[in-house]
């Protein structure tokens, strides 16, 4: 890894002390992360479990969804396949698990899912800083939307983390838009 490493106030390195490619993915990152938590900016926990749109999505349910991808792909970069389930290997159980991360379910805060984005987030990031090689590739499991035999590198699983919270992004700043007239820009 190129550059020289800076601490900030928290102990970790900004991506402002790397360069090239890695310091692009974690700004991008960062971006896209800071724009999902802004949606949620001085919400209550009722607030943030509504749905406002046609959709079932809330915006906890997809801060909770985010932080569960991004938890599941940075596993997969570290220990492969085995991180995910195959999908024929999924049962009822497991299906409703992944359905109950896109709402807030009795007991979730707003504040409590936040802080666990925060944790996954910093994981990621020290990941991203860390990792040997960013073309160190993974074979996928098994599911009817991956490519059979298919293997993603650390930096595709990079840029789909990007790709999913971007979009998550976008969805929540419609969905708090229908709350309450609040846009993330604008």
């Amino acid at each position: 890894m190129s550059g020289r490493t800076i601490e900030n106030e928290q102990g970790t390195t900004s991506p402002a002390a790397l360069s090239g490619e890695r310091s692009d993915l974690l700004e991008m990152l960062g971006k896209h992360r800071h724009f999902l938590r802004f949606t949620t900016r001085d919400l209550t926990d009722e607030q943030a479990g509504l749905r406002t749109t046609a959709s079932a999505l809330c915006l906890g349910g997809l801060v909770k969804h985010v932080t569960a991808v991004e938890r599941n792909w940075a596993n997969f970069v570290v220990d492969g396949p085995s991180a995910m389930r195959d999908a024929d290997d999924m049962t009822e159980a497991d299906w409703q698990a992944r359905l109950d991360e896109f709402s807030m379910l009795p007991g979730d805060t707003l504040a409590g899912v936040l802080a666990a984005y925060d944790e996954v987030a910093a994981r990621t990031d020290e990941l991203v800083r860390t990792l040997p090689s960013l073309d160190a590739a993974q074979p996928l499991p098994q599911a009817p939307w991956f490519e059979p035999g298919a293997s993603w590198s650390a930096r595709r699983v990079m840029m789909h983390i990007i790709a999913e919270t971007a979009q998550h992004s976008g969805h929540a700043d419609i969905i708090r838009e229908s709350l309450d007239g609040a846009k993330s820009m604008g």
